[in-house]
Formats: structure tokens, C-alpha cells, sequence
């Protein structure tokens, strides 16, 4: 199935009915006065997110979003049908924003959290309600309102606890296969990752993580190099950082330059965002199983810039699986002090009035 993280859509709520100018007309009722019935309010605009959804893909070719019109009023004081609301499922994590102003409209962390986007027309009133001692026969009715009508982006923003952070080949995608159900695309080449991907990890017994796969990152990336500047958002609900960094080839030990790469990425974040570059981070540096010693001069000089940092340094085979569990509870317990407040279940720009 196809990852779509981003569309924009024209929504329209339906219109109000119109009210009727309509008169009482029955056997033995001279007098039977005004009976025009109201028209129905038009239907909504309701985006819902549901964690049955993962992707964007549904409303990639679907250019609107459009609710049914309220009905008009009919005789004998009746009201007309109101229009039936327009329900766009959502994946838990989509910003429902307005396109033409910037506005954040919702943002749906929660299964069930609903943003009504559009609200719907009211219905005019029938000649029924002008009715007064001074004007007992109305011949007048309201027109029902017209609803509302924006043009909204769907921003997909994946829920996760620990972010994969890394360039490309850093073995992202195989400490993700390693230690949760996900089977992401694996090979020897820049870029095999094309779509972040998510996979929950089992701690033990009773605790999980999500953890998310992103594309690898390269200088640049938050000007749009490579495919950072894409993906880079669904780091940004993430509460942990694991920075992968993958260990020189035994002939290259000498000439690495680990402290180079590790701050080129941190530049990358700080000048996407502050509020990344501020997450807790947990380092790793991947695939041990190539050197040939763990006291290489460029493994010790990162350990010292890190230790400057206060920031311990992990060693991982993603391969082998020597050291997966290390770095797992690692990230749970920078997981568990940063578990934060559970969000609101229902946004709405709107009070619905009827």
C-alpha cells in the first residue's frame, strides 16, 4: 500500500433548506393561519481520526469533501430533513489544517477524535414563526444559510515513541526488523527506506514502544536534499531520539571522522527544528561487529565529545543482535520519563448549534 503523508481536499458543508410560506387548510378551520415548517440545517464536515487508518491514500484522488444540503420545509408545520455529515476517516496523528490561512483547525492524536472542519448551513424558518397579533397571515419565509466551505490539508505526523535517526545505511531499518514484527526493505544502498515505517517493540512482559523508521538523512536535508525535509515532520511527536551511527570498515578507522557525522546530523536538526534538536537522545553506534577494535582512536574521540554532551554511547550489531536488548531498554527508560499529558478527545472550531 502506498505511504501518503500530505493532501488537500475542498470541503463544503451542505446548505440550509429553505423555509416555506405554507397556510393551514382544513375542513371546519376558517382561520387556520400560517403552517410553513422550517428547513433542515445542512450536514457537516467530520473528520475523524481512526486507528484502523495508516495512510493518507483514500483522499489522494479524491478532490472533495462534500455533506448533503438540508431539506425544505414542508406544510402543517413540518420541518424538512436535515443533510447527512460527510465522515473522513483519518490515521491518529493527522493535522487537519486550513489551506488558504495556515490555521491548525485539529490535531487528532487520539482513536475517536473528532474535528468538525465544516459546519453546516441552518435552516430558514417557515412563515410559522412571523406570525403576530398585528400580522396573522406571514407571506414571507427565511432562505435557509449557506455552509461552510474551506480548502483543507490533511498533514499526516506518525505517533511513535522513539525515532530512528541516521544516515542512509546507518542499519536503521535492521535494528527496526530486529527488534519488533516490522519487516521494512533492507539493502546495501542510500535510500533503501522510501517511507518511514513503524513497528511496536516488546520491552518484557507487560511494557511496549513504538518505534518509527524514517529515510535516511543527509547534509541538508531540512533545505530539501535527499528525502529529509519530506519525512523529517514525523519526527516531531516523537519522545526519544535513536541516533544510529554506523562504525568504519576496519581499513577506514584511521581516516573516520564519527564526531563529524554525528554533529552533521545534530546541524540538520537544530535548523529543521528546536524542538528536536531538544529531544532526549539515546546514540548507538551500529554494526560493532565490523571493528576490529572497540578502543579505535575515532570510537574514542566520539566517546569523549559525547561524554561532553552527557550523553552515553551504546554498542549494537543489528545484525548479530549483540547489544539490540541494551539500546531497547535504553530507550524505554528515556520512554518512560517522558511519558506526557494525554491529549483532549474531541477538537472542534465549532459550536454546534441546532
Amino acid at each position: 500500500m502506498a505511504f501518503i503523508d500530505e493532501v488537500t481536499l475542498q470541503a463544503k458543508a451542505g446548505d440550509g433548506g429553505n423555509g416555506i410560506v405554507a397556510w393551514r387548510r382544513e375542513a371546519h378551520v376558517p382561520m387556520g393561519g400560517p403552517a410553513g415548517g422550517d428547513g433542515g440545517d445542512g450536514g457537516d464536515v467530520v473528520i475523524v481520526a481512526d486507528e484502523g487508518i495508516h495512510s493518507l491514500l483514500d483522499y489522494r484522488y479524491q478532490a472533495h469533501l462534500r455533506a448533503k444540503n438540508g431539506a425544505p420545509g414542508r406544510g402543517k408545520k413540518q420541518a424538512g430533513e436535515q443533510g447527512l455529515d460527510v465522515v473522513a476517516k483519518v490515521p491518529i496523528g493527522t493535522q487537519v489544517i486550513d489551506a488558504d490561512t495556515g490555521e491548525l483547525l485539529a490535531d487528532l492524536t487520539e482513536h475517536g477524535q473528532v474535528c468538525v472542519a465544516c459546519k453546516g448551513g441552518n435552516g430558514g424558518f417557515g412563515n410559522q414563526h412571523f406570525a403576530t397579533p398585528s400580522r396573522q397571515g406571514p407571506d414571507f419565509a427565511k432562505p435557509g444559510l449557506p455552509g461552510e466551505e474551506r480548502r483543507l490539508t490533511l498533514s499526516l505526523k506518525l505517533m511513535a515513541d522513539v525515532g530512528l535517526l541516521g544516515f542512509p545505511n546507518a542499519g536503521k531499518s535492521t535494528l527496526l526488523s530486529r527488534v519488533s514484527a516490522a519487516r521494512p526493505k533492507i539493502g546495501n544502498y542510500p535510500f533503501t527506506t522510501l517511507v518511514p515505517q513503524l513497528g511496536v517493540v516488546r520491552v518484557d512482559g507487560e511494557h511496549s514502544m513504538v518505534m518509527a523508521d524514517i529515510p535516511g538523512l543527509i547534509e541538508g536535508a531540512h533545505q530539501g536534499a535527499g528525502l529529509g525535509i519530506q519525512f523529517l515532520k514525523h519526527l516531531e511527536r516523537v519522545r526519544v531520539l535513536c541516533h544510529l551511527i554506523e562504525a568504519p570498515l576496519p581499513d577506514l578507522e584511521e581516516d573516520a571522522d564519527l564526531v563529524g557525522r554525528y554533529r552533521a546530523l545534530r546541524e540538520e536538526l537544530v535548523a529543521y527544528s528546536t524542538h528536536l534538536s531538544e529531544l532526549p537522545e539515546v546514540v548507538v553506534l551500529n554494526k560493532m561487529d565490523l571493528l576490529a577494535d572497540r578502543a579505535a582512536p575515532a570510537v574514542e574521540k566520539l566517546e569523549r565529545h559525547l561524554d561532553k554532551l552527557g550523553v552515553p554511547l551504546l554498542f549494537m550489531s543489528g545484525v548479530s543482535g549483540q547489544g539490540t536488548r541494551e539500546v531497547v531498554f535504553a530507550l524505554w527508560r528515556e520512554v518512560r520519563r517522558d511519558r506526557g499529558p494525554v491529549p483532549a478527545k474531541v477538537f472542534s472550531p465549532f459550536a454546534r448549534v441546532r
